[in-house]
């Protein structure tokens, strides 16, 4: 065989080692890397993952579906393997102490503001807007504004759904419910910001006139 196609043959039987070399490498090299993937993701499921503390001790904030609470502590507890550090925060209105991971404290906001509590206030002043769809649907509207956590939705629901007076027979039992609870939640707002002149202001703005037991009673 002459010399070149044996030197030829020779490069190719050369090429072919190294690509299998290569190929064996590169394998390895993605296993290692797999390996080294699910380390970090053990590693990051025993520690709870956290956001920025924005909250504080004493510090009144507002959770969606409870309304006004004060947190009473920050804590910490282990479930499992996994270490948690929560915020206790007592919803005094319905004598409940919720438990927070700080990691989910994007449910909590920051009590309003004066400016933002003077807005819900011309809310209130505002005409109601009545739908005309069925009742069932509407509640269930009013109960996500009021479950929002928003202010100015919960100042909607409670200027759309006032009768202006106390008297029982101008709502229906499921009106009345809805009414009460978003006046309750918003009244709580109003009380951190306001003080005691909360409920004066909101009945102001809402035209709201108080009845005389004899005069509510058929």
């Amino acid at each position: 065989m002459p010399k070149k196609k044996i030197k030829k043959k020779a490069k190719k039987i050369k090429k072919k080692i190294a690509g299998k070399k290569l190929a064996t490498q590169n394998v390895y090299k993605s296993n290692l890397v797999k390996a080294n993937d699910e380390k970090t993701k053990i590693k990051k499921i025993l520690k709870q993952p956290t956001e920025k503390r924005e909250y504080n001790i004493k510090d009144y904030v507002v959770y969606p579906k409870h309304g006004v609470g004060k947190i009473i502590s920050i804590d910490k507890a282990k479930i499992g393997d996994i270490d948690i550090t929560f915020y206790k925060v007592l919803i005094e209105k319905e004598k409940l102490t919720l438990s927070i991971p700080i990691n989910q404290q994007s449910h909590l906001r920051h009590v309003s503001s004066i400016n933002q509590v003077n807005k819900a206030i011309n809310i209130l002043k505002t005409k109601p807007k009545i739908k005309r769809t069925m009742w069932s649907r509407r509640a269930q509207e009013y109960e996500q504004k009021i479950n929002s956590g928003k202010l100015y939705l919960l100042a909607e629901v409670v200027k759309d759904l006032n009768k202006k007076n106390d008297v029982i027979a101008e709502q229906s039992y499921s009106e009345r419910q809805l009414f009460d609870k978003a006046y309750e939640r918003l009244k709580s707002e109003f009380e951190v910001v306001l003080g005691d002149k909360a409920k004066i202001k909101m009945d102001k703005a809402l035209k709201r006139v108080e009845i005389s037991p004899e005069i509510a009673t058929p």
